[in-house]
């Protein structure tokens, strides 16, 4: 139902910040902001991941010449993709 941003923050929510969580739930909000977090961070992850690739020159080129070398530099980009995401989308 959720994507995985969506999903980490009703977790956080859930384990650290109860009565907001309760609130939502019982408002019927819950279900609306965790759509609106998951797709807002999914987009970000997106734009994010394409904005480091152009800036490192992570190209096709660099995939079709050195695989090892683009999965890791990808594994890097997404990683920083991601912690970005936690800490301005879902963990605030």
């Amino acid at each position: 139902m959720y994507n995985r941003f969506a999903e980490m923050r009703r977790r956080y929510l859930r384990e650290h910040r109860d009565g907001i969580y309760t609130g939502m739930l019982l408002t019927d909000k819950l279900d609306e902001h965790l759509k609106e977090i998951g797709e807002t961070a999914e987009e970000m992850f997106d734009r994010l991941v394409a904005q480091m690739k152009d800036a490192e020159g992570v190209t096709e080129r660099l995939k079709a010449e050195n695989q090892m070398e683009w999965v890791g530099r990808m594994n890097s980009i997404s990683t920083r993709a991601k912690e970005i995401i936690l800490s301005e989308l879902v963990y605030c």
